[in-house]
């Protein structure tokens, strides 16, 4: 039999070392976070969990212990059928559950004495979560940043795309949120990560950078809907060279219609979010622009909110949060194609020497 129990610090430097990385938590468990990679292979799953917490509470925990050690050696059999028959001597994983131990270190027991090499992370997720967030100060403060700076509309998340279809590193938040950033930014059939969630995704995509060539970046505020960038980032971002992304006031608008078109296609949405700005621009206005979207006018909405709600202090905003805005770099497109932001893109990493 071999298992190895290994540090979580040691485990996240590590994980591309595995063969494959185990979460033997719980469907709820592994949705809300998990090891980068991971596939949920559950001890217990939900309703099995309750059950065994009922009867640890209300009749004793050695009745709840056989209970589940009934329910584990079930479930871990069922893995074994589903996921390892066809597995190499060389198969290597790592497993982990949610702190103690017990769920991923009676996976790893029998994967062992099959003959498998087997580490599992001492603590759990906990300890994951724990080494995450210890290395990520570190990790922000070793990449070197280009913030893309720029209004609302101006094109910032096209010129990502274009800068890492060209072989650029990018870090994108704002897809690693499932979110938009602004007021309006909730995508539709689409749920937001939980925190925990994004910070691992975070860490996850900044763990892979290459240290001597810059990431480009978009000039986020803190919260992206209604997760949080971490605090060490934001501060490296906000303290790093600027571009200044200038696209042509219609083109914004444009460009806002093309990427919003659900709020287009279905107006009953886009009179609801339009309600979120009700504190902020009064009540007669936003009614005003909702019974223009209620009348399919949204391309008129658009402009009117670009004038009147996220253009009003950018400029200020930026100089105050982005240290280096003031001194940013122009960067213009021809427009807000897809070919435009390409060449952008080209003549960019041109003058950064790529």
């Amino acid at each position: 039999m071999s298992v190895r129990m290994i540090p979580a610090a040691e485990a996240i430097g590590r994980l591309d070392d595995f063969s494959s990385i185990i979460d033997a938590r719980s469907e709820d468990e592994f949705a809300l976070d998990h090891l980068p990679g991971a596939v949920s292979w559950p001890s217990l799953d939900n309703e099995e969990r309750k059950l065994v917490g009922t009867l640890y509470a209300q009749v004793s925990p050695f009745e709840a212990q056989k209970r589940g050690a009934a329910l584990v050696a079930k479930n871990i059999a069922r893995h074994i059928e589903a996921h390892v028959m066809d597995k190499p001597r060389t198969w290597q994983p790592l497993a982990y559950c949610w702190r103690g131990g017990k769920r991923s270190g009676s996976l790893a027991l029998v994967l062992g004495q099959i003959g498998f090499k087997v580490s599992v992370i001492e603590g759990g997720y906990k300890a994951f979560r724990t080494a995450v967030l210890a290395a990520l100060p570190d990790l922000a403060a070793r990449l070197d940043y280009r913030v893309v700076c720029g209004p609302t509309g101006s094109g910032k998340t096209r010129l990502l795309h274009a800068l890492a279809a060209e072989g650029a590193q990018v870090l994108d938040l704002e897809a690693l949120a499932s979110h938009r950033s602004s007021v309006l930014g909730l995508i539709p059939g689409q749920a937001q990560p939980s925190q925990k969630r994004y910070d691992t995704l975070v860490w996850d995509a900044m763990r892979r950078f290459d240290p001597s060539r810059p990431v480009y970046v978009e000039s986020e505020s803190r919260k992206v809907g209604n997760v949080a960038v971490p605090d060490a980032l934001i501060a490296r971002m906000r303290a790093s060279p600027c571009l200044s992304l200038e696209l042509a006031h219609e083109e914004r608008v444009a460009l806002l219609m093309e990427d919003y078109d659900f709020f287009v296609t279905d107006t009953a949405l886009f009179q609801e979010r339009l309600s979120a700005l009700t504190e902020l621009r009064g009540k007669a206005v936003v009614e005003a622009w909702q019974a223009q979207a209620a009348a399919g006018r949204a391309e008129d909405v658009v402009r009117e909110l670009l004038l009147k709600h996220y253009d009003p202090g950018y400029a200020a905003s930026m100089a105050r949060n982005f240290r280096e805005f003031p001194r940013a770099t122009p960067v213009v497109p021809v427009d807000r194609s897809p070919a435009a932001m390409a060449a952008l893109a080209r003549d960019i990493l041109q003058a950064q020497g790529r």
